[in-house]
């Protein structure tokens, strides 16, 4: 019976995390024009895969930091993979500064604040995977070229739910863009 309500907590769990703000600048089906803010995040970039880097910032929010601090998880998830270097970003939460935030007992974890940027993106639901990801990376940059605006950088992923959410999943692949209101 303890399994059995496990494994219902683990598909129909509500965990509620604060998710990072920015304001819908333009929206048409699943693509979005977002400002958003600065925010504070935690980063690892390595040759490791995705869990590795994973694994490194969940020690960090779990109590691997200077002060033996518990961090609560927010959402999303940021991802990017690029020549064989792979990374993750959390956003702290927005009870934090540069100043109040832990800092990192690993030394390949870095805190850092982001700068204030326009991004544009494409919504899709399911386990994303990289065929889903490229065909929806399509989408987005096929609809910045109907609207004739430019990109800076790569395109990323990003993810608001936990491994063990099963149903209305939230995925969105992004890139910053060169806007004007």
């Amino acid at each position: 019976m303890k399994y059995l309500l496990l494994i219902l907590f683990m598909l129909f769990g509500t965990s509620k995390y604060e998710t990072q703000k920015y304001d819908l600048i333009f929206s048409e089906d699943e693509f979005e024009i977002r400002f958003y803010p600065s925010s504070l995040k935690a980063k690892v970039v390595s040759t490791r895969n995705a869990n590795g880097n994973f694994y490194k910032l969940f020690q960090f929010i779990s109590g691997n930091n200077s002060k033996g601090e518990k961090i609560e998880m927010t959402t999303p998830v940021y991802m990017k993979e690029d020549n064989n270097t792979n990374t993750m970003e959390f956003v702290m939460p927005s009870s934090y500064n540069m100043q109040s935030i832990s800092k990192p007992n690993d030394g390949s974890v870095e805190i850092y604040e982001s700068e204030a940027k326009y991004f544009a993106c494409v919504r899709y639901g399911g386990y994303s995977n990289s065929g889903k990801f490229n065909t929806h990376s399509k989408k987005l940059i096929k609809k910045l070229s109907e609207l004739n605006i430019k990109t800076r950088g790569d395109l990323f992923y990003v993810s608001y739910n936990s491994p063990y959410k099963v149903f209305n999943r939230r995925n969105e692949v992004m890139v910053e863009i060169e806007y004007q209101d």
